[in-house]
């Protein structure tokens, strides 16, 4: 079978940066299952899989607008110190979840959680981006396909993996 909509892929990946440094990998985990055609991988990824079958290998660089998307330097903000009440030591690199701003329509909600991350401090000027640790920036990926079989019709209604290594119901 081949790697198409609606098939259940498992996979073994690494992911390097351009410098060749590993930013994540299933080695020595469990390898990865996910539902072809519904979002669950980067679509550069998808792409590149796509007609693919069990035990075939193949190395593929993701431009970031393919990825991640492309860094959005509006995205970076400095705000005071008094913004982190409550946290006991800040340092550069920490991550927190906010609400996002704005508003969408109708519903009343706003921008969703988004994730920040401080990458610079300046006594009580903390300078937070909420890009993505990986906008911006191609990624290299090493995958072997290990087994793709048919999704089933509850899969395919829920839209992820059940049973090893996927989603359970309890």
């Amino acid at each position: 079978m081949q790697v198409g909509k609606d098939a259940v892929v498992t996979i073994d990946y690494t992911l390097k940066n351009s410098e060749g440094l590993v930013l994540d990998t299933s080695e020595g985990r469990q390898s990865l299952p996910y539902l072809h055609g519904n979002g669950q991988l980067i679509s550069g990824l998808e792409k590149a899989l796509e007609g693919k079958g069990a035990g075939d290998k193949l190395a593929v660089t993701i431009p970031p607008e393919e990825a991640y998307g492309a860094r959005n330097e509006q995205l970076v903000q400095v705000v005071s110190k008094s913004a982190f009440q409550g946290v006991p030591e800040i340092k550069v690199g920490m991550q927190f979840r906010t609400q996002g701003g704005g508003t969408q329509g109708a519903q009343g909600g706003g921008g969703g959680v988004q994730v920040v991350t401080i990458t610079k401090m300046e006594g009580d000027q903390i300078t937070v981006d909420a890009n993505h640790p990986l906008a911006g920036i191609p990624l290299h990926f090493d995958v072997t396909i290990k087994e793709v079989r048919p999704a089933t019709k509850d899969e395919i209604a829920h839209g992820h993996v059940h049973g090893p290594g996927g989603h359970h119901h309890h």
